[in-house]
């Protein structure tokens, strides 16, 4: 049995100095280790020894575990650091390498048209507004002078979370909310995302943005009104540019207007974009409702304003040349890129 432990480390000691990997290891400590490895076998023949012989080779049988065990853990470390070695041999960055080159991006479409917009209010003393997406009945329809049941709800049908909870159709309601917390004389756009169910075509989309703009003031003249309009026209599409007024009718203006432009295309002759007709309807306006400056805390006898609502998207197209809104959401990259 003695012959049996001394030949058994020396093989141990050979094959664990010839493994090539930890799992080598591992397999070697249960060949020689593991409940039927060899040095179990060997200790299932004490039963065969004399009482004198049994503690003698009970020593040996120990001695030659922890040796086999000594030898495999040392072999395991010594193979950790050439496997780390190698890892960050390979991991190894050559700094000299040129990097990879970032890509620039840039503004959105209509991010360029909004930035534009805003300078353009800014210059004329405006500041900018803005409210909750997430807007209530009251803000949206009853406060601008749209009872439940009016027909004007109709064209304003959008996504409600309760009967009295929606999401804003417009961004008219910073209008009121503004005007109750700060008095005139106000001069505000308020620029943002509005949603109605709309079904997504070359011109409808169920997200879009709008522009509103309120000043209320002592003394606002419908000829404040056009003056103002008149130079976000020139400012946007040329100073050739002109206006055109034509009576219309919102609920929360009195008198209202639809706002034309003259067609920066063919410069009022008649065109495709312009439809034959030298005009372009851009935007809706008028004289702020005296219920809706009732309904903003502001006495319609003392003060008088003018409001008027863009959509984003609109000036976009016809500031690029663009036929279909669905362009500006879908992220191609080849139509992003162009701007």
């Amino acid at each position: 049995m003695k012959v049996q432990l001394e030949a058994l480390r020396k093989s141990a000691a050979e094959k664990i100095a010839a493994a090539k990997s930890r799992a080598d290891l591992e397999a070697l400590r249960i060949a020689y280790l593991g409940k039927k490895g060899e040095l179990t076998a060997i200790l299932k023949q004490m039963g065969k020894l004399s009482a004198e012989e049994r503690p003698v080779m009970g020593q040996l049988a120990n001695e030659a575990r922890a040796f086999i065990e000594e030898a495999i853990t040392a072999s395991d470390n010594e193979l950790k650091e050439k496997e780390k070695a190698a890892r960050l041999k390979a991991e190894t960055l050559d700094v000299t390498m040129p990097g990879k080159q970032i890509e620039l991006g840039h503004k959105h479409p209509l991010s360029i048209v909004l930035d534009e917009v805003k300078d353009i209010f800014i210059g004329m003393g405006f500041s900018i507004a803005s409210g909750p997406e997430i807007e209530l009945d009251y803000y949206n329809f009853e406060a601008l002078n749209i009872p439940e049941g009016h027909p004007a709800r109709d064209t304003q049908d959008t996504f409600y979370i309760t009967d009295k909870v929606l999401l804003r159709t417009q961004t008219s309601p910073v209008q009121i909310r503004y005007m109750e917390h700060n008095k005139p004389p106000i001069r505000i756009i308020s620029p943002g995302r509005v949603y109605r169910s709309d079904a997504a075509d070359a011109t409808h989309s169920p997200l879009f943005h709008q522009i509103e703009g309120l000043v209320v003031d002592k003394g606002v003249t419908m000829g404040d009104l056009k003056a103002c309009l008149e130079t976000l026209a020139k400012a946007l599409f040329g100073e050739s540019t002109k206006i055109r007024l034509r009576p219309h009718h919102f609920p929360f203006t009195e008198p209202s207007c639809e706002v034309d432009v003259s067609c920066f295309r063919c410069g009022g002759k008649g065109c495709p974009m312009c439809k034959g007709e030298g005009w372009i309807e851009i935007l809706g306006a008028g004289m702020v409702h005296p219920q809706v400056l009732r309904n903003g805390g502001i006495d319609p006898e003392e003060y008088s304003g003018f409001a008027f609502g863009v959509g984003l998207e609109r000036i976009a197209l016809f500031r690029f040349h663009i036929d279909d809104i669905r362009l500006f959401y879908e992220n191609d990259m080849r139509f992003l890129s162009q701007f």
